[in-house]
């Protein structure tokens, strides 16, 4: 089982973000599980969702407590919220920004990790270019898609034509491509990295 725990605040679409994500996971075949967590019911108030992918029937209905995978939709959360509690060196990370990670103050954090496993996405830009808003979702999605494997960019693409209106699908499909391509070539230029 997979587990994936993403952070945000209301307003963001973090719980919609969790809620695709098992859609695409179901598009894959797979079995999936999504459900939020709500510190207040407030725009601006930080928000928790969960999803879980599996290829078994998933039984489990409890808070994720150690994420395989970490999607920051707000930065400002990181001092401010335990966002990292439970993560393991292993596990996935995508911070939307476009600051790096010791100008974040994570330095010490990633020391350690394997820094294809440690990603920063502007997703937030890459939305307000394709959906005329900084609404990070979509693209943090197109961004796990790369980083992980666990679900394709076309399920996590059809996952949110299904969801939304035609015209509001077709920006955040552009931006959850714009994002899956970012981190593939990240990935790449990392790879190529260590190869040299």
């Amino acid at each position: 089982m997979f587990q994936v725990r993403i952070h945000g605040r209301g307003g963001q679409g973090v719980v919609t973000a969790a809620e695709l994500l098992s859609v695409a996971a179901f598009q894959d075949g797979l079995h999936a599980q999504a459900f939020p967590s709500f510190g207040s019911e407030r725009t601006g108030a930080p928000v928790i969702a969960y999803c879980r992918i599996s290829e078994a029937t998933i039984r489990l209905r409890e808070p994720i407590l150690e994420p395989d995978a970490l999607i920051i939709q707000d930065p400002t959360l990181l001092h401010s919220v335990d966002v990292f509690a439970g993560s393991n060196t292993n596990g996935f990370l995508l911070i939307n920004t476009t600051k790096s990670f010791s100008e974040l103050g994570l330095s010490d954090y990633v020391l350690g990790r394997d820094h294809a496993r440690n990603l920063i996405v502007p997703a937030s830009d890459i939305a307000l270019k394709h959906v005329g808003r900084a609404m990070p979702n979509a693209a943090l999605l197109g961004g796990f898609a790369a980083a992980t494997g666990r679900v394709t960019i076309d399920s996590v693409c059809a996952a949110i034509q299904d969801r939304f209106p035609a015209k509001i699908a077709s920006g955040n499909i552009a931006a959850a491509q714009e994002a899956f391509e970012f981190v593939s070539n990240e990935l790449e230029e990392l790879k190529n990295a260590q190869a040299n």
